[in-house]
């Protein structure tokens, strides 16, 4: 179905607009845009949402062609300028080849031994939406998800993939904690430092204006695009959309929202600190949508990496009753979860995420003892947990 569909895409393609009048990719096309104004001495300019669209319009030579805005902060321009050295077609299909090459490749370490572990993530119906978006999901959740797998073999390494996540700061907000509960400072300074360096290089490159509009953005960004759900309440699974898509005031959203996040950021904490490598990846790739009012269904790419950590804990250390049926739902949910939203008001995609950091939390409790013992450090209890 994936491919069937991006074919048609392409080859029913008037240019680089598709046969419903849409750029090819979406939402890829502004970060080709926001490229294209960097590279022409107009940073600043990616996020007045006049001038962006001004550039996309001509990109795809259609006045009425949708408004895809810019709402990232300046470290991800780094990579936008150099996708657009390439022309708008070669460098979506370099940018979502590439990305998705990196999260298969993730799929293969966290499932060594499973040949068909590939079959299960391409198959995965989040995928088709993350392709059809051109969107950056494959990269989140590579970065996210590696370095999670990294963090005690590989801490410097673990904390220059999860700082690169500046780029995406609502799905790096329960990182440092993270790292925190388990006590790995390398992994903590590396983080930091690739971090600060990335908002550094963009300082050299094209100095505070970039960053003052970006500050500047945010309050028209907050106010259209998360409070008035101009997206789309369906589109945004999160539980401040929920509660807005219910009727609940801005307000009762934002506290709402406040609770869950704190609940997802202290139960991933409290999985990391005791859990086994694969009940902490699923954790954080599964707390990281939860913590977020802006979170969309291609993101969701995350919960698919979440899934595969925890397939492979259940290979490891066997399944509990409900945990397969409950990632067979997680991993479908993408598929009809957008449609479901809209129609019933049901958070078909929240509520997959919910219950993955839940079997998480389960398995570590479980099998880590997560609950018992909370003052003794994670690397006694790993140690004693091997046998050392």
């Amino acid at each position: 179905m994936t491919i069937g569909a991006i074919a048609i895409l392409f080859l029913t393609a008037q240019g680089t607009v598709d046969f419903l009048g849409r750029p090819i990719g979406t939402d890829f096309s502004n970060v080709w845009t926001a490229g294209w104004l960097a590279d022409h001495g107009r940073a600043a300019d990616v996020w007045d949402w006049r001038a962006h669209y001004a550039v996309q319009q001509a990109l795809h030579q259609d006045a009425a062609i949708p408004f895809y805005g810019w709402h990232y902060p300046p470290p991800f321009l780094l990579l936008a300028v150099l996708l657009a050295q390439l022309p708008y077609i070669a460098a979506l299909i370099l940018w979502q080849g590439s990305t998705l090459a990196f999260a298969f490749l993730l799929i293969r370490q966290i499932l060594p031994k499973e040949r068909d572990a590939w079959l299960a993530a391409i198959g995965a119906p989040v995928v088709l939406i993350c392709l059809a978006h051109g969107q950056n999901a494959f990269l989140t959740a590579s970065l996210l998800g590696g370095g999670m797998l990294l963090l005690d073999r590989r801490p410097w390494i673990a904390g220059i993939l999860l700082g690169t996540l500046v780029y995406k700061p609502q799905f790096a907000v329960l990182i440092p904690v993270l790292i925190a509960a388990r006590g790995n400072w390398r992994a903590f300074a590396a983080a930091g430092m690739a971090s600060v360096s990335l908002c550094l290089l963009t300082f050299a490159i094209w100095g505070w204006p970039v960053w003052q509009a970006f500050l500047d953005s945010l309050p028209l960004t907050r106010h259209i695009v998360i409070e008035s759900g101009n997206t789309g309440w369906e589109k945004i699974p999160s539980p401040f959309s929920a509660i807005r898509q219910w009727g609940g005031s801005v307000p009762a959203a934002y506290a709402v929202q406040g609770v869950v996040t704190f609940a997802a950021i202290a139960t991933a904490a409290l999985i990391t600190r005791r859990g086994s490598v694969e009940a902490r990846g699923g954790a954080a790739l599964s707390a990281a949508l939860l913590c977020t009012p802006y979170v969309l269904d291609y993101d969701f790419v995350l919960l698919g990496v979440a899934i595969a950590f925890l397939s492979a804990d259940m290979l490891k250390r066997g399944e509990l009753p409900g945990e397969r049926t409950a990632l067979a739902y997680a991993w479908v949910a993408p598929l009809f979860g957008r449609w479901m939203n809209a129609t019933t008001g049901i958070p078909v995609d929240m509520i997959a995420a919910i219950a993955v950091l839940f079997i998480a939390l389960r398995r570590a409790v479980r099998f880590d003892g997560a609950l018992a013992n909370l003052r003794s450090s994670p690397c006694r209890h790993s140690h004693a947990a091997s046998g050392q």
